[in-house]
């Protein structure tokens, strides 16, 4: 127990910590020490690594209650033992000695645990992990990094010249506009107590949020942080299906309505133990929260908006493009990672998925477009990438390798079908294919889920393979639902108050960064005449030799 790498103080507090395991371990170790004296070194040596590995995971995790922290831990004691005396060093030691210390070493740390327990600062160090605490920094900030630059440059790339401004305004307000939301009253609507559907306001402006109050093993106010991350890029994911005719304020009302509508009900439902955390739904990181959610309200408000005038994806800078999806990518790690809430092997396992996943889907959406075309699309592999990011964020901390390979080829083939011929078949204007990426991504993630995630496949959930596959696929279905009600909703409210949510003809044509705001992506400055000085000298004529005569 007093072997760890730590400092006196947070070694005392990991002692108070253990100290629910003491009263069942050391009787046992005495009995053991009176009865064979020759196996009782070779006891404490076998048990110690397994001792410490259930007392160090259940004080990490924060799973385990104490009354089951000293069960385990005393049954890894039994566990680890070895069975025949004859099998151990013959050690000799005193049982009478054994005895003492097995009388007196929980005593006194019990009076330690005492001391320690009396300070209101040590309570919190008690459960604030170092390591984790600065994995989910770090996380927050990849997240927050995908939307701003990451998913602006993005979509940026892939809109004319004359509407780059737009769709960087919109993520760009959109970050600071939910950011605002969520300390006000997102946040305690999510992860308030509430009712099945929806939190309360019992933590409006934060105000239960102090230096002292702890979520899991980090400080409550990070998880705030971290939460709000997420709460930003969903619907600044939707902007990619609304490019170059969309109002402005009409976004950004849409946006706030929907928030209330749609993002906050999904989050508590599933993420602040709502319905469908009750009812057994999985969601490691929002396939049902964040991309059904953002892709079916994308679809809604495409259609309720209509086709644009010139219904063509034109590309104007493809390297913006290429390095937005490296940015969403390598943020990714945290969407995925960090949703493990603690830094250890479910945060790594989780970004191995990611990037597997990732990979996988961006291959066969490249191999599809070499069938196709018969040449390989820089785009199509950066559209494949993302299809597959947004497949395995439900599934990222459930699934093995094998099992995010699997998702990755599935989505690659499935996210395709969708954003061409569906798209085509119903001749919808998903501008940026939001829908046909992050909503069918996320719809095919959230049921692959259940597949994947099972031992079978070498996942990490023992609920049955039919079970959970039927529960999530309820769950998705009833999401995507509820979500295109509530989005329609939305958007018509969104123009009684906006007076319509869609920018003039020659607005549109002519583009709407002018329209909107005001401002131009590349400003053309007119060619600069030379002046006299700079003229070039005029050449003298020719002069003609005429005879005298």
């Amino acid at each position: 127990f007093l072997h760890f790498p730590l400092s006196a103080p947070a070694r005392y507090t990991k002692m108070a910590t253990m100290m629910c395991a003491v009263p069942t371990l050391m009787p046992t170790a005495a009995k053991v020490g009176r009865q064979q004296t020759v196996r009782s070194r070779a006891v404490r040596v076998a048990a110690k690594p397994a001792v410490r590995q259930f007392v160090a995971s259940a004080f990490r995790t924060n799973v385990l209650s104490k009354g089951a922290v000293a069960k385990r831990a005393s049954v890894a004691v039994r566990a680890q033992a070895p069975v025949k005396a004859d099998e151990a060093p013959a050690v000799q030691e005193a049982p009478v000695a054994k005895s003492a210390v097995a009388k007196v070493v929980p005593a006194v740390l019990a009076a330690a645990a005492c001391l320690v327990a009396a300070g209101p600062a040590s309570a919190t160090a008690a459960t604030v992990v170092a390591a984790d605490t600065a994995w989910i920094l770090t996380s927050s900030a990849l997240v927050l990094f995908m939307t701003i630059p990451g998913l602006g440059a993005f979509y940026a790339g892939l809109v004319k010249k004359s509407s780059m401004v737009s769709v960087l305004m919109q993520c760009f307000a959109c970050c600071c506009m939910i950011s605002v939301m969520w300390y006000t009253v997102g946040y305690s609507l999510c992860f308030g107590a509430g009712n099945g559907f929806i939190g309360d306001f019992s933590n409006v402006f934060l105000k239960n949020v102090t230096t002292a109050s702890v979520n899991g093993t980090i400080p409550e106010a990070l998880w705030v942080l971290f939460q709000m991350t997420f709460a930003i890029i969903t619907p600044a994911l939707m902007i990619g299906s609304f490019v170059e005719r969309m109002k402005f304020n009409a976004v950004m009302t849409y946006f706030a309505l929907w928030m209330f509508a749609v993002y906050f009900p999904a989050c508590h439902m599933v993420w602040g133990d709502g319905l469908m955390a009750q009812l057994g739904v999985l969601d490691f990181a929002g396939g049902i929260v964040v991309h059904i959610t953002a892709g079916i309200g994308a679809l809604v408000g495409c259609i309720e908006l209509g086709k644009r005038k010139e219904n063509v994806m034109a590309v104007n800078n493809l390297m913006l493009t290429c390095l937005g999806t490296g940015m969403l990518w390598v943020g990714w790690y945290g969407f995925n990672g960090g949703s493990a809430v603690a830094a250890g092997s479910g945060a790594a396992f989780a970004a191995l998925a990611t990037q597997i996943s990732a990979a996988t889907a961006a291959c066969v959406w490249l191999l599809q477009d070499i069938k196709e075309s018969g040449k390989s699309s820089l785009l199509g592999m950066c559209t494949g990438s993302i299809a597959g990011l947004a497949a395995v964020t439900p599934a990222a901390g459930f699934i093995s390798p094998l099992g995010a390979l699997c998702i990755g080829a599935i989505s690659g083939v499935v996210c395709r079908f969708f954003s061409f011929t569906v798209k085509e078949h119903f001749d919808y204007d998903d501008s940026l294919d939001v829908f046909g990426v992050h909503g069918v991504g996320g719809f095919v993630g959230t049921i692959l889920l259940g597949i994947f995630g099972n031992p079978f496949f070498g996942g990490f959930n023992n609920v049955p393979m039919l079970t959970q596959t039927g529960i999530q696929i309820a769950a998705a279905l009833a999401t995507t639902l509820y979500t295109a009600v509530a989005s329609y909703a939305c958007l018509k409210l969104t123009g009684l108050i906006c007076g319509g949510i869609r920018v003039p003809d020659e607005a549109e044509v002519g583009g709407v960064d002018e329209y909107s705001h005001g401002e131009m992506i590349y400003v053309e400055e007119p060619p600069v005449l030379p002046t006299v000085s700079q003229a070039a000298p005029v050449p003298a004529p020719a002069t003609t030799n005429i005879p005298a005569n």
